[in-house]
């Protein structure tokens, strides 16, 4: 008589976890956060893939080449100091390092016995030639909006490329990160292989923005927080997130932990150049994109990706407090009582002040400001931290700007004090960084 309610307790405590797993799995569409009704791309007019208007009549290698840096694939495929696109680049992983592939035409070593369909087969389902199961570092779960259209314009600019002979090292990924096989399941759970489908109760230009930001910028592979599976949490969309060791910090239009407060020149500037004056200068993974991707798509595509970004909803980021825009004391001795004598002020005031100056401002080019900057505002000093290990270079079109490495010259502690003095005396709260974290931050460059 009394196994009926025990049963019916079981039952309930399953269902909790099946329903709560499937919450934890199943996340929203990219853009289910905009509502509205999506259709297949046939059926909506204007086309938002492809390149833009004023590349219309290109031709299909010149498309190729603009997608292709839409599509940001130089960097990954790229080793440092290697040959473009012949592979090498080392991830560096909780649970190993995981080396990007070949894509230049080499038959044996890179993608030159790529049918069009093998070719659309990697880019849309993570799978290579011989059923070979890609992990996804190769953003195929973004890459999966891409429409057929222009991945093969991709691959028709990449076989124009020299062929390079360039076998990839061998991935040293821990038990069960190196069974392959396992690909499959995750595949069937967090890639819908399917192509972009526009709004139709959205713009023109949101719905253009929405397919570079979504499948060709795959913005969300560096900006999205991950789920216990390592695939993207929609729920907490561009809330910011920890990639190849710097922080991809919030970009959705909250105001204080986002870029809410942001003008549209200030993201038009920072996206395309890689700098916004009071908001702060790209460097590491960001400046890798902004240099090989973003700064060579033109002016519509980046108005559009804005469009875009200004719909995704505010996401507060509890640890990042708003940035304090009011500049320092002019004196290294007025002001924060209690951190004056910080380890690194000796080092600040040695190698930094010169072109940073004492109130965050700087004397010398609006791009070395630090005042109102997200690096210096972060308590974690992550990227403040890898800026000063190893430097920081922005090229435009009439200046630039060059920030020395200082790894080499300063001690893991040097460098841990002069993070955390610059993080108490420009921001809104000072960061607690140790010599060993500088420590582990050289060793996963």
């Amino acid at each position: 008589m009394r196994t009926h309610p025990i049963l019916w307790t079981l039952a309930a405590i399953v269902a909790v976890v099946v329903i709560v797993s499937a919450y934890v799995v199943f996340g929203p569409h990219p853009t289910d956060f905009a509502a509205g009704k999506r259709v297949a791309l046939a059926a909506y007019h204007p086309d938002p893939t492809g390149v833009p208007a004023e590349l219309n009549s290109a031709s299909l290698v010149e498309r190729g080449e603009y997608l292709t840096r839409a599509a940001d694939c130089m960097v990954c495929h790229t080793a440092k100091d290697g040959v473009p696109f012949a592979g090498g680049r080392a991830f560096v992983l909780p649970f190993g390092t995981l080396y990007s592939t070949n894509i230049t035409p080499d038959a044996e070593t890179g993608i030159g016995n790529y049918t069009d369909a093998n070719f659309l087969d990697a880019v849309h389902k993570g799978v290579g030639p011989s059923g070979l199961k890609l992990y996804p570092a190769m953003p195929y779960a973004s890459y999966t909006y891409m429409s057929d259209a222009d991945a093969l314009a991709i691959k028709a600019y990449l076989s124009t490329l020299k062929p390079v002979h360039a076998p990839a090292p061998p991935n040293t990924l821990a038990f069960p990160f190196n069974q392959r096989g396992l690909m499959s399941i995750w595949s069937l759970l967090f890639n819908p292989d399917e192509r972009y489908e526009p709004n139709v109760e959205r713009s023109a230009e949101w719905n253009r923005g929405a397919y570079l930001v979504e499948a060709m910028g795959h913005c969300g592979e560096c900006h999205t927080p991950r789920n216990l599976f390592f695939a993207l949490n929609n729920r907490k969309k561009f809330a910011g997130a920890v990639q190849a060791g710097w922080r991809a910090y919030n970009i959705t239009s909250d105001r204080g932990s986002g870029v809410g407060a942001w003008s549209d020149t200030d993201l038009i500037r920072y996206i395309s150049i890689g700098h916004a004056d009071g908001r702060g200068t790209a460097s590491g993974p960001m400046g890798e994109a902004v240099d090989e991707s973003l700064s060579h798509l033109k002016p519509s595509d980046i108005a559009a990706m804005v469009t875009y970004l200004r719909s995704v909803p505010g996401v507060a980021t509890s640890d990042l407090p708003e940035p304090s825009a009011n500049p320092a004391p002019m004196s290294p001795a007025e002001g924060m009582a209690e951190n004056r004598n910080l380890p690194g002020k000796a080092v600040y005031e040695g190698a930094c002040a010169g072109c940073h100056g004492w109130t965050g401002t700087s004397p010398v080019i609006p791009f070395a400001t630090l005042t109102g900057t997200r690096g210096v505002n972060d308590p974690t000093a992550n990227n403040v931290a890898q800026v000063i290990i190893g430097g920081a270079h922005r090229h435009f079109a009439n200046d630039a700007a060059n920030m020395p490495a200082f790894g080499g010259a300063y001690s893991d502690a040097e460098i841990a004090g002069v993070a955390n003095y610059v993080t108490a005396r420009f921001g809104a709260k000072g960061s607690a960084l140790t010599a060993a974290n500088i420590s582990k931050m050289r060793a996963a460059d």
